[in-house]
Order: C-alpha cells, then structure tokens, then sequence
C-alpha cells in the first residue's frame, strides 16, 4: 500500500515538457502495456496459488464453532508492564518490528487529574473475519475451535488481509534471517504475512498462550467460549465487557473489561 501516494513515474511522462502540454498528453501505448502485462503476473501469481493448493477466492467456508476459544482482558489488572509482548515474541521468534501482540498507552485527563491507560492489542480472531474473505488463496482459515491462523505454504505475501483488517494485527514478514537465527525459529517465514494464533501449538498440548501464563498481573483469561461454566464465559456474562469495533460486525473473540465503568476501550 502506498498510503494514497503516488507510485514512481506517476507525476509525468518522461520526456515530454511540464505544464498545460504535458497534463493533456495522452500517455505513450508502451506505458499501457507495462501496466497490462504487470496486472495480468499479478493476476496469474494468485491464480497459480490458488490451483495449487484448492483455496477459493471468496476464503474458505466456516467450520462448526465448537469449542470456540476467547480472551478476555481485564483493563483494570493491567499495568503496562509489557510482559505479555515480550514473552509473545521469545515464544515464537518474532522479528524485530513485528508483533503479535503489544499493550498501546494513551495519556487522558488534564493536568493535575491525569491518567495512564494501558490497551492490551493482538489479533482478534473474528468470527466475521474481514481478512479471511479478502485472502485470494485461503491462507487464512479459521479453524474447528474460531482460531483464526495463516498457512504460510499458501500465502503470496499480498497482504490484502493487513489491509482489509481493522485491528492492525497483523505484520508482514520481509526480512531474511542468518542461517544460526532461521535454524533456531524454524517456523519464521520470508515474504509471508504473520500475526497472534492464541499461541494455537500451546493450546493445542493443553497449555495456556505465553501471553497469559507470562502476565503478573492476571489481567488475561484464555478458554472456551462455548461452555457457560468456564471462566472466560463467566466474565463475558457478567456484561461489563466489550469488544473492540464491536459495530463493525467482525463478532471479535477477544473482549475487554471496561475501565471502572468507562465503557468500551478505544483502539
């Protein structure tokens, strides 16, 4: 994404004068042609990815949400101390510049009443996921238990899911690892999209995500959403929580406990 910027060579025609007589120049046929041929590798790119492992364009079709696992995150526990991120990155070797998951801090109130607010991020592993639509070769799947993940083996680095996703949560992979660092994260990627998977290689052996083992203060709760008895479930009863964006209809399986009665956090 180019952030509404222009892309190189956009700004004229080479070798054709400035001004009245250059903005009415119709551009040059070999120009079209780049254009064409560029957009047409592009299209040939996801097609070709899209044979090769069966996806479908339009993502893949929703399995039965038993067992749907969620977070939830008490904002007054919290304390900023960012354990979570970094426990997050040591479990799975994440890059320097990526993360998947950090705290954001937000200053409110006027001097001398000031505060300090912590907002724990990741990915929220919608049930409505923008990303998993948007994705041309059905990379990102949810799976049986709502976790939403990447297969790296299927992912053409087009980054439609960055783009599509309200939450910022995910990162792209573009830095290539010395031999030494690549053999001891042997999951790193190049050229692929990451984000948090609730830690799904953990959860899967029974084990909590690094993110809520790790926190001191334990403002994370992990578990399953569809049985009324778990803590996780008891906590959303309780109604003092939300979701991030809840109004944009992403259904979102990580939710908040609101700030002493505040509401719902900002992102």
């Amino acid at each position: 994404m180019t952030g509404g910027g222009r892309e190189e060579g956009s700004a004229g025609i080479p070798g054709t004068p400035q001004g009245a007589a250059s903005r009415n120049a119709v551009p040059p046929r070999p120009a079209r042609r780049h254009f064409t041929l560029a957009a047409g590798a592009t299209l040939a790119l996801a097609l070709v990815a899209r044979r090769r492992v069966g996806g479908r364009a339009e993502g893949v079709s929703l399995p039965p949400r038993r067992g749907r696992k969620a977070m939830a995150i008490d904002l007054d526990r919290c304390m900023g101390c960012q354990a979570c991120a970094v426990a997050c990155k040591a479990e799975h070797g994440v890059r320097l510049g990526g993360f998947r998951s950090w705290v954001s801090e937000e200053e409110n109130g006027r001097f001398p009443a000031v505060t300090r607010d912590f907002l724990p991020r990741l990915c929220n592993h919608c049930g409505n996921a923008p990303c998993l639509k948007v994705c041309p070769t059905g990379a990102t799947l949810r799976r049986a238990d709502g976790i939403v993940v990447v297969d790296s083996a299927r992912c053409i680095g087009c980054r439609h899911c960055m783009a599509a996703c309200p939450y910022n949560a995910r990162y792209f992979n573009s830095q290539l690892d010395p031999g030494p660092e690549q053999a001891r994260f042997t999951a790193r990627t190049h050229g692929t999209v990451d984000k948090c998977d609730f830690c799904a290689r953990r959860t899967d052996a029974g084990r909590q995500p690094a993110c809520v083992e790790t926190c001191p203060a334990a403002a994370r709760v992990f578990g399953d959403a569809d049985d009324p008895d778990s803590p996780v479930s008891r906590l959303r009863a309780t109604g003092r929580g939300a979701g991030l964006l809840e109004e944009l209809g992403t259904q979102p399986s990580v939710f908040y406990l609101g700030r002493r009665g505040a509401g719902p956090p900002r992102t």
